[in-house]
């Protein structure tokens, strides 16, 4: 029974990681549609927290004020700070910059891991998978021109994204021990909102409420908040608490897979020979690095 739920947690880790991987198709087009990105994050969390309502369990607080900070800390790393520093290193840097960096999330996980947890050991198969992965994830996003672009305040972003990723990443396994997935992530979506008001005070909303009937608006927020969010972070917080943060966050690798075939179709870029040996080098390391024990 223990072993079905394992592979099931893979399945579903898989599944969600690949959907979120198309979510940049999604924020693309809102972002061509003039909204700005604090405003993708705030709508794209009320919709999954009014959803999150109607299957959420009626409590409003945890069993203790250091559970409930946990929860302030998981909103703000999976949330707010993480999709905000993402964003703004997007406008400052290049998107190849930003998507390689993010994907170091997984050897941030794996590094505060072992520095952390004291039942986490450096596997061999862990660190070769990850490099194995991230060399992946290059050769897919750079595809195959291999010509950095620094732009220090950017990149710092991007990796403050990552770290913050990580930080979530491990924060879940914690607080996935004490209640259920649905409560979590309740808590996530509540935090992320108000966290994020702030950038409110500094750039104000300005989308016209009636470009909201056009169906490229409501359609991709409708997803992203949805889907994307509701669901996935559902999901996401179940596999964590099965298989594991670290094997969890290793499926985070398979992210520009998704995004590649997804621009090639909805957005007619070409998939390239070098997109398609990232791609498999992607899946090979996230294979060897889940082989590794006690992660």
């Amino acid at each position: 029974m223990n072993d079905k739920k394992m592979i099931w947690g893979h399945i579903v880790g898989i599944i969600t990681v690949l959907c979120w991987g198309g979510t940049f198709i999604n924020t693309k087009y809102l972002i061509m549609g003039s909204l700005k990105p604090h405003e993708i994050f705030f709508l794209r969390f009320l919709i999954a927290y009014i959803c999150i309502w109607f299957i959420s369990p009626r409590r409003l607080f945890c069993n203790h004020w250091k559970d409930e900070a946990l929860m302030v800390l998981i909103g703000i790393t999976g949330g707010s700070l993480f999709f905000q520093a993402e964003n703004m290193a997007v406008a400052l840097s290049y998107t190849t910059n930003v998507s390689f960096i993010g994907c170091t999330a997984p050897l941030i996980t794996t590094c505060m891991a072992i520095a952390m947890v004291k039942s986490v050991k450096a596997d061999t198969r862990l660190v070769l998978g990850s490099l194995i992965a991230l060399a992946g994830v290059g050769i897919v996003i750079f595809n195959g021109q291999f010509v950095l672009h620094l732009n220090p305040l950017g990149d710092l972003l991007a990796l403050l994204s990552a770290m913050a990723w990580a930080v979530y990443s491990l924060l879940m396994k914690r607080a996935s021990s004490r209640y259920g997935a649905v409560f979590i992530t309740r808590k996530v979506f509540f935090y992320g909102l108000i966290t994020i008001l702030p950038m409110f005070a500094i750039e104000p909303w300005t989308f016209p409420f009636h470009d909201f009937l056009k169906p490229t608006i409501w359609l991709n927020l409708l997803f992203l908040g949805f889907v994307a969010s509701f669901v996935c972070f559902a999901l996401w917080s179940w596999v964590i608490r099965k298989i594991g943060a670290m094997k969890a966050s290793n499926y985070i690798y398979l992210n520009p897979v998704t995004t590649v075939i997804a621009s090639a179709i909805f957005l007619n870029e070409p998939m390239t020979i070098m997109a398609y040996v990232g791609s498999a080098l992607i899946l090979v390391g996230v294979y060897v690095s889940n082989q590794a024990k006690g992660i």
